[in-house]
């Protein structure tokens, strides 16, 4: 029979499908395949930002060992890999554009012996002057190296009148620039992948990874194959955070050139050091305001020029400035409103997709705004925010409408009354070395606007065998955040049977259809709906038939238009929303800052596990108060200063209290049974509501993350007060 937990309400939480496995170490990763005659690859890498290749010296290669390189792509074939863009090349050909780009691979039985020889080729450079910073990048400096500008993608978005048209009828117009670091994804399982050829012409690839027919569709280029010729199967992932999302293409395109070439299986498994120094990261950003004020300190009119560092290539960040442009005016609704984006060219490693996939920076920056604006005025920043809070129906940053009920009122009530911040922001004097901080956050949930039903197309299939047992067949992946748990539960619930009698193994390209990536908050909100509509067409015919299958496909909600040329429209149907409260101490000393309470309250629709968004809560604070805090990742001429876990400091369970966490009840009529996306909605407030507090407490105003302790006290020495002009 199905769990008592099932039959009451699927929010209750079960122990997840996965946990014995991994707690007692059965669970299989990509180290731990062995793979019949199995060569191993180390990258050849660029030592330089940018610069021209002019000579590159092998060592004698010993019988059985191999260089790999662009020469070695067939006829026909291409050297690039097919992200969003076709710009990232799989090899370097004559010149490099950033530190760690993959100019060949060694390959041989041995791995030590394909590291030695690795340290033995020799490459020799004509330098060229890199662009490093946004800055660097914005100023072309030299030369550009994309466009003619140096300006890989780029968006406007109004609301309103022209607002510099309104800021002449302002009593005011004052400008801030808010800047976000790089951050590292330190996901417990570092990259690797492995490429097997087949004997009938066609090749497997073994990956840790989070969208495996993106995988496939990435690098079939390179060898000018169907990607129908390459199967993809996901192995036991130790976590993603958007790292594995892109970035498995950059080990699989040249792994599978290298098995093209040597005829036998080819694995390449990262180190630590060897991750953290050549692998994407988040974007570094910029975001410059100009926001006109009536003489009350009303906000008559906000422009913004969002900068993101996009690295050498593309990859997928077109599409995180386009959704960091959409957040930017945040949990609020202003009169008359503007923003620009630009996705500026760098000679660093190309950032990609992180948890929050763009947003988290814009949100931080308009919080941080907002506190400043208040705080110059001499009005409490809870108090100023919620002049501006969005509700259902009013205008979002692209012209369309919020569908939903908002309850930020609601969250908002539980968080004062656990963390006492009405009481404790009156106490605590700005300088005091106490302070509390609050920030709002939204996300939008699954593909922007109508990329779900004309990019996507997401299917999903349920087979019944004889026995009563279910499979669920989609190509969305477990990479710890408890899909493996999720899906089967959504199933098992509708069917009323026992969820062990509901299979969902990892992926396997070959036998399950293309459901999208497990990306952008989408997995439980969209392939969860297709799973629980798919059940119930089962559940109609479970008596009638012992062994059959069930489709489902998406289908867009009508009524919602959105003009992906114009960014025009209804982006995103449902939101997540949150709030945040942290409270600080700091010494007065030393800078350093002891973190007394954190509160915060998330709507996710109507939860399908509360233990498992628990997790996820707990994990995407803390992750981005180390985003606020500690995480330092500095980028130094192009070489990435930080790149071990002894120099990049990831905030532990010791430096953080236990958090308290509440939810609404808030159930999203295109969810199964209501639920919404949240893994990456958890993320996106936490760093903002640090900041406010640290900011309060040492009475003086801060505009960049990350802010270790070093940085607290030059703030404390040097900084701007609390309540200045902007």
């Amino acid at each position: 029979m199905i769990s008592e937990n099932l039959t009451r309400d699927i929010s209750r939480a079960m122990r997840r499908v996965d946990a014995v496995d991994k707690s007692e170490g059965r669970s299989k990763y990509i180290s731990d395949y062995d793979f019949k005659d199995c060569l191993w690859a180390r990258m050849v890498r660029s030592s330089i930002p940018r610069g021209k290749i002019k000579n590159i010296k092998l060592p004698q290669l010993p019988q059985g060992y191999y260089w790999v390189s662009y020469k070695d792509i067939p006829e026909g074939g291409h050297n690039y890999l097919h992200m969003i863009a076709t710009d990232w090349k799989c090899f370097a050909d004559d010149r490099v554009l950033y530190v760690g780009e993959t100019i060949g691979l060694i390959v041989g039985p041995d791995k030590t012996k394909v590291e030695d020889l690795r340290d033995l080729i020799e490459i020799e450079y004509e330098e060229e002057e890199p662009a490093v910073s946004i800055d660097d990048g914005v100023a072309c400096k030299g030369g550009a190296f994309i466009n003619e500008n140096n300006i890989h993608c780029h968006l406007k978005l109004e609301v309103g009148e022209d607002v510099e048209s309104v800021f002449k009828r302002c009593d005011r117009v004052v400008g801030e620039t808010i800047e976000t670091g790089f951050q590292e994804h330190v996901y417990l399982e570092t990259n690797g992948a492995c490429c097997v050829p087949e004997s009938n012409g066609n090749y497997t690839i073994y990956a840790s990874a989070q969208c495996p027919f993106y995988i496939r569709k990435s690098i079939a280029p390179v060898l000018n194959i169907d990607p129908e010729k390459i199967t993809v199967k996901q192995t036991t992932t130790g976590g993603a955070f958007g790292g594995k999302e892109h970035f498995p293409d950059v080990l699989c395109g040249p792994l599978l050139l290298a098995a093209y070439k040597t005829g036998k299986a080819v694995k390449m498994i990262f180190d630590r050091e060897e991750d953290i120094e050549n692998s994407v990261k988040r974007h570094p950003s910029k975001v410059v305001f100009r926001t006109g004020l009536d003489k009350d300190g009303n906000i008559l009119a906000m422009d913004s020029k969002v900068y993101y560092n996009v690295g050498a290539y593309l990859a997928s960040s077109y599409v995180v400035l386009q959704r960091g442009c959409f957040h930017v005016s945040g949990c609020y609704e202003f009169p008359n409103f503007r923003t620009e984006g630009f996705g500026v060219a760098t000679n660093t490693f190309p950032s990609c997709a992180f948890r929050g996939f763009g947003a988290p920076q814009t949100l931080f920056a308009i919080e941080t705004h907002m506190c400043h604006l208040a705080q110059m005025y001499g009005i409490d920043p809870l108090e100023y925010k919620s002049r501006y809070f969005i509700k259902q129906g009013d205008t979002t940053s692209t012209n369309g409408k919020i569908v939903e009920k908002v309850m930020i009122p609601e969250m908002l009530e539980q968080v004062l009354k656990a963390s006492d911040y009405r009481r404790k922001a009156k106490e605590y004097k700005a300088g005091s070395g106490k302070g509390i901080g609050i920030s709002f956050y939204n996300h939008g949930g699954a593909f922007t606007g109508n990329g779900e039903s004309a990019i996507i197309k997401a299917k999903c299939r349920l087979h019944k065998y004889p026995d009563g047992t279910v499979e669920i067949l989609n190509g969305q992946t477990e990479m710890g955040q408890g899909f493996h748990s999720i899906l089967p539960k959504i199933a098992a619930h509708v069917l009323e049977i026992p969820v062990e009698k509901v299979i969902y193994k990892d992926p396997d390209t070959s036998r399950v259809p293309d459901s999208g990536p497990t990306a952008a908050s989408r997995s439980t909100m969209i392939v969860g709906k297709l799973v629980e509509d798919a059940a119930r067409q089962m559940k109609m015919r479970w008596d009638k038939e012992e062994e059959f299958e069930v489709e489902t496909n998406y289908q867009h909600p009508e009524g919602f238009p959105w003009d992906q040329g114009t960014f025009q429209g209804y982006a995103y149907l449902g939101y997540g929303w949150g709030v945040c409260a942290v409270e600080v101490e700091v010494d007065p000393c030393t800078g350093e800052v002891t973190t007394k309470g954190v509160w915060s309250s998330h709507d996710g629709g109507h939860l399908i596990d509360e233990m498992i968004v628990h997790g996820q809560v707990n994990g995407g604070v803390l992750q981005g108060l180390g985003w606020a805090s500690t995480e330092v990742m500095q980028n130094v001429g192009g070489h990435f200063k930080q790149t071990s876990m002894s120099d990049y400091m990831v905030p532990t369970s010791r430096d953080f209290p236990k958090q308290e966490c509440f939810f609404v009840d808030n159930p999203y009529e295109w969810g199964p049974f209501g639920a919404k996306g949240l893994g990456e909605l958890v993320f996106n407030g936490s760093a903002a509501a640090y900041i406010d507090a640290v900011s309060r407490a040492i009475g003086k105003r801060i505009s960049s993350i990350p802010c270790p302790t070093e940085q607290v006290m030059l703030y404390m020495l040097d900084g701007k007060n609390i309540g200045e002009e902007l």
